[in-house]
């Protein structure tokens, strides 16, 4: 008898303990269930940008799926917080600096994770295909080093 109390004990225990790890917000976000669209025009065009959770315009932490065409590249450029970037699919090459070069580049395959720290210039290229993860704090802000690497239409800095 003991024992069996013991055991019933030590059940409801553990599922207390389960379902107080669960988180009450938990969101599941799969690939046929994300919605592209261009993304923000401090990009140049041919990028898509997918939200799987907040809002890169608000000041919370977002998460993102940016998809880049073959050939494509992001001029070096700065975020006022830190970007965890996870490449999902394909080669992405990462540089750090105010100037691209491709000497020094790294290469980022399918994944792969970088941490681009605040404030530090970065700028990077996609060779196929390639889709980021990219988890940061906003609201999301992209200054470009150089200017005039701004896209015409953008309204960001």
């Amino acid at each position: 008898m003991r024992v069996a109390i013991a055991t019933s004990l030590v059940l409801v225990l553990a599922a207390g303990v389960v379902h107080a790890q669960a988180p009450a917000t938990a969101r599941r976000a799969a690939n046929p269930e994300l919605k592209w669209g261009p993304a923000p025009p401090v990009f140049q065009p041919g990028a898509e940008m997918a939200v799987l959770q907040g809002n890169p315009g608000a000041a919370e932490i977002f998460t993102v799926r940016l998809r880049l065409p073959d050939g494509y590249k992001i001029a070096p450029h700065t975020h006022p917080f830190d970007e965890m970037v996870t490449v999902i699919s394909g080669t992405l090459h990462l540089g750090l600096g105010p100037k691209a070069e491709a000497s020094g580049m790294m290469t980022l395959r399918a994944g792969e994770f970088v941490t681009a720290p605040a404030n530090q210039p970065h700028y990077a290229s996609a060779k196929g295909a390639v889709v980021l993860q990219v988890h940061a704090m906003g609201p999301f802000e992209l200054t470009h080093i150089n200017p005039a690497d701004k896209p015409k239409a953008s309204t960001g800095r």
